[in-house]
Formats: C-alpha cells, structure tokens, sequence
C-alpha cells in the first residue's frame, strides 16, 4: 500500500512541480513526495473511518421528495403533462405578466394543476399566441386587440375559437411626455414610442393617434431605451398601456422634465374604451399635487381557447377554470395584487362569449350567495332602499305580496349582473 501511496504522491508531484513543488514552496521531490504520502493517507484513513463515525445528512438537507426518482422517465414525463395548462401574460415588467405569476401561485397544486405563466411580446401578441403557439390555453388580452383581430385582421371564425373565463381590470393608457408637450395634439409630426411590437400600448396606441387624425412618427423600441432617448430629447413622448400605478413610472424622480398628458375622452372612444384617470396620488412626481388627469381606459381580458368538450386541452382548462373560481378569495387579499379587488366576475365583455365551464361556476357561485341568509338580508335592505315609498306590511297576505315583490325583484337584479 505504501508503495501505491509512494507513487501518487510522485505523480501529483510531477503534475504540480512546475506550480507548486519548484517554485512556491521550493521543496524537493522527495521531500514533497513523503508529505503528500502522509497527507494521502491520512485522507485514507479518514474515508475508511466515515462509516464506523456515523456520518450522515441533516435533517435539513433531505431532497424533496418531489425530486425523489422513484417512477419511470414515461410515468414522470406523463404526470408533468397531464395536467399543465400554459398563460401567456405579457411583458415582463408589466402587470398583465404579474397577474398571469399569481394566477400560477394561487392555482397550482403540483401534479394535479400546474400553470406556466409564459413571458411575450405583450397584448396584441398574447391572441396570436392563443390562437396559433403550442402549448398556450389561456392569454391576457384586451377588447380592442380581440375587435382589431374580428374587424381588420378578420381573423376566421375568432368568436367560436377564443372566448373569455373573466373581465380583468382596465388597463389605462398613459401618455409620459416632455414638460415642451402640453397635449396630444402637441405630438403631431414628433417622435414617439409606441412599445415594442405585438404589445398592448403598439395597438392601443396606434388607434388613439389614427382616431383622433395625429399623424406621428411612430418608433417601437423597449421601455428602458425609449425613456433614455426621451431623456436625451430623442423622442417627445412614449406611451404604456397597463393597469396604474406602474412601478417604472412612480419611480421617476422630481423635475425629471417628464409629465402625463391627457387624452380627452370622446365618442371617437366609445366602442372599446372607458374613461380613466389618474391622479397625484398615483403618479405623485409627474402631475401636481390635488390635480387628475383625464385619459381612456381599456378593458383587460382573460381569454382561453374554445377547446372541444371531453378533449385533453378541454379537461386542463375546465380544471383551471374550476380552481380560479373556488379559490378567488385567494386573489381579494395581500400580497395579490390590488387590482384583483376590482374584479366583478358577473362582469361581461360586450362581443365575447364567456367560456362554458365559467359560466357554470359563476352561476353556482351566484346561486350559493343568494341563497345565504346574511346575502338574502342584504338583499332585502338594497330593495327596500331602493323602494321607499313601500310601506309596514299589517297581515299575512301583504307580507307574502311584499315577499313576492322583493323575490320578483332580486330575480331581475340578478339577471341584469350576468
């Protein structure tokens, strides 16, 4: 054994000589050799003493069991699969994408459900995806993006292929300008960014500058470059179409030189937009303290694809749609994002069709509220508000035609939320 050692320790001295045993600590061969025999050895002695030491893992070191190999690479692969549903959001930054990761975090349940929120190009892109990318079942989009694809892409038979499961919040349109630009119409004939292209702010933005007749010179270029060159007086103005407030603008400093412009809502609007606002409270370093400031909103979308029944794809996103809708109290609290607060899932989407597999989850979920005692008080107390000239019932039968009255009209104020 000795012999073995003798020659290791010469082959190590020979491999680091040129390093190590001539030039940094200057020993001999030999004497290098004899050392590292010693050192060998003792590392020897010491793995053959690991057993007889008891050496074992930590407690805290134990592999998840989630990554315990004990299934074949066709069942592992199968499971992985079988119930994977993808969501395109948008861009990385933006709160299309955020919503689609905390779709993810609030839904997924290992084997049984898991969602792959999906970076992309941004709103416009996120149908295209839908309807063409593999491996896509649902996308964040807007109404406007799904019109421009029905009325100029006229894209074939989009109403039966892309419905919709909820009506997410509205993303407001901001215009960040120079403090030279004092309105929209100050931008005609400037440089502008309109985002990258197949995000929300390249359509919504081209729209608003075709209907209001402004002719601009249009770039298309990331968030992070178009605010240098707006910097740099490269551009005028830029434009982002998400939910407010959005992070990168609050962050601006004081006198930056930027503000947000307004765009005065109109009838040219009226069709797929909203009126927005937004205020110091929102952006408190771009619009003066106690000011709002008009603009037009759209409203956000959360699409799936129109699966034929008792298909695979059917199945995933039935089992999607099932969880989004038992879990939503989920998504009413911190840290979601507050703008799931504003969800009305009863909400519709004017020329979309809502999926069928939520459209029954939303009408059990009516149902059981209705029928709760502390939502039928509540009920009660909105339609006597509302009917004030009603008076006391004295007997039997006026409280069974009062009864009647309220139960006729819950049945209307519940038919008019679908």
């Amino acid at each position: 054994m000795r012999a073995g050692l003798w020659r290791l320790a010469t082959a190590w001295c020979d491999f680091g000589a040129g390093f190590v045993c001539e030039s940094k600590w200057r020993l001999g061969r030999a004497a290098f050799a004899r050392r590292a025999v010693r050192a060998v050895a003792a590392g020897t002695l010491i793995l053959l003493a690991a057993p007889a030491l008891d050496v074992r893992p930590a407690a805290g070191q134990a592999i998840p069991k989630s990554l315990e190999q004990r299934r074949s690479d066709k069942d592992i692969r199968a499971a992985k699969n079988e119930w994977t549903v993808g969501i395109v959001g948008g861009l990385a930054s933006g709160t299309y994408m955020r919503f689609a990761v905390e779709l993810a975090q609030a839904l997924d349940d290992g084997d049984n459900l898991r969602v792959l929120p999906i970076v992309s190009f941004g709103a416009a892109s996120n149908l295209d995806d839908l309807l063409y990318l593999r491996g896509v079942d649902i996308a964040v989009t807007q109404s406007d993006v799904f019109e421009y694809f029905r009325t100029v892409r006229k894209t074939a038979n989009l109403n039966k292929r892309v419905n919709y499961i909820i009506r997410l919040p509205v993303s407001e349109v901001h215009i960040l300008a120079r403090n030279e630009i004092h309105s929209i119409e100050d931008l005609r004939g400037k440089k502008v960014n309109l985002g990258p292209v197949g995000s929300a702010s390249s359509l919504t933005g081209a729209i608003v500058f075709q209907r209001l007749g402004i002719k601009i010179e249009q770039t298309n270029l990331n968030y992070p470059l178009a605010l240098k060159m707006l910097k740099s007086g490269e551009l005028s103005a830029l434009i982002r179409v998400v939910g407010k407030p959005v992070d990168a603008l609050v962050r601006i400093p004081e006198n930056s030189g930027f503000h947000l412009i307004s765009i005065p809502f109109s009838k040219k609007f009226a069709d797929y937009y909203t009126l927005g606002e937004f205020s110091s409270q929102d952006y408190p370093t771009l619009i003066p303290s106690g000011q709002r400031i008009d603009t037009i909103s759209v409203p956000a979308v959360l699409a799936v694809y129109n699966w034929s029944p008792k298909t695979d794809r059917f199945n995933r996103v039935q089992r999607f749609v099932e969880r989004l809708f038992e879990k939503w109290d989920k998504f009413q609290h911190p840290p979601f994002h507050r703008k799931w607060r504003d969800v009305n899932l009863a909400a519709t989407v004017p020329g979309w069709t809502r999926f069928s597999v939520a459209e029954e989850m939303l009408q059990r979920m009516m149902k059981a509220s209705a029928s709760s005692p502390q939502k039928l008080k509540q009920n009660f107390k909105t339609f006597l508000s509302e009917n004030s000239n009603i008076t006391q019932p004295h007997n039997a039968a006026e409280r069974e035609a009062l009864f009647k009255e309220f139960m006729a009209w819950r049945q209307k104020h519940m038919s008019s939320s679908r």
